[in-house]
């Protein structure tokens, strides 16, 4: 009888260690995918009742259904708001309470929330002063950002690019000068406003573009009409994945005037406070988000004509957040 116990025991044992040694391979708590194993049910949002917001283009859509979806799997009450019409719209929402979080970018912040003129280039060093400045000004916390940059950049249909000579943006004052007719450019009418769009293009590379060669468009028609030719140069994203389906050449900023913008996930500090499990999911979610990624998410959807929920569900599946 003894006997027959010591070895259903070692039985047991070994099955306990089996498990354990299953359990630490496929992760942990604390998160997802490749930032660190398990599933978002590893977190206890159960009690938490939270507005998500974002800006109304495809990258934010993606971004806010991740979000939603994310918060839902891990037990919160979502109110879902995403598709707010802009970048100001999102940020009163989340000023006044409408929200409790939304992703920006980290030099949309410093630029047009915080009023500074200068972007910082070096990531890391903008992160950490937008960062800073926005909690201290308005109780607004910038979680860990994602790696991708989706900044701003002009875009020429690659047929077009060698003939009209602009490899960079300062050859464009050259083509504006000699053949102003050839200057055409499609851009959205938030960049045609914004310091770190149009207005402050012009100032640092010191030309204009002629008021009857900038056509206001919306965001997706721009990358149509510039691969249609109807503007020679579009204002992108570099995170679109139209700019790769449609044969477009990004023109280099070589003075490096476009800022960083490295998406964060930016909450309310008494938010925050109350979930405190809200760092640590939107930490790993960020480490996954990297610039092929990002662009592969935004083709699935403006090229292969996938749903928003769609899109955020695969994020979600393929780096282990949901099942």
């Amino acid at each position: 009888m003894f006997r027959f116990v010591d070895k259903a025991l070692l039985k047991m044992v070994g099955l306990v260690a089996a498990m354990a040694v299953i359990a630490a391979g496929c992760g942990g708590s604390g998160g997802g995918g490749d930032a660190g194993g398990g599933t978002l049910d590893d977190y206890d949002l159960s009690d938490a009742e939270i507005a998500v917001g974002s800006k109304d283009f495809t990258e934010q859509q993606i971004l806010g259904q991740i979000t939603v979806k994310a918060l839902e799997a891990a037990g919160a009450s979502v109110n879902d708001q995403v598709g707010l019409a802009g970048t100001n719209a999102a940020r009163e929402a989340l000023l006044n309470g409408e929200i409790d979080t939304y992703w920006e970018y980290t030099g949309t912040g410093w630029i047009t929330h915080l009023g500074n003129t200068d972007p910082i280039t070096d990531s890391k060093k903008q992160y950490e002063s937008v960062k800073k400045a926005d909690l201290k000004e308005n109780d607004i916390e910038w979680l860990e950002p994602a790696p991708f940059n989706n900044t701003y950049a002009l875009a020429v249909r690659e047929e077009a690019y060698k003939d009209l000579g602009v490899e960079k943006l300062s050859d464009m004052g050259k083509l504006i000068k000699e053949r102003p007719e050839e200057a055409t450019v499609c851009i959205e009418s938030e960049f045609n406003t914004r310091d770190d769009g149009l207005p402050g293009l012009e100032k640092t590379y010191g030309y204009k573009f002629e008021k009857g060669n900038k056509s206001l468009v919306d965001t997706g028609v721009v990358y149509t009409q510039t691969d249609k030719g109807k503007c020679n140069f579009g204002e992108v994203f570099t995170t679109d994945g139209r700019i790769k389906a449609l044969g477009l050449k990004l023109i280099k900023d070589d003075k490096k005037f476009f800022p960083i913008y490295n998406p964060s996930f930016n909450v309310r500090k008494d938010v925050l406070k109350d979930n405190p499990d809200l760092k640590p999911l939107a930490t790993d979610i960020a480490k996954a988000l990297d610039t092929k990624t990002m662009q592969d998410l935004n083709a699935s959807v403006d090229v292969d004509g996938e749903s928003y929920d769609a899109a955020a569900d695969k994020f979600l599946e393929d780096n282990g957040f949901i099942k």
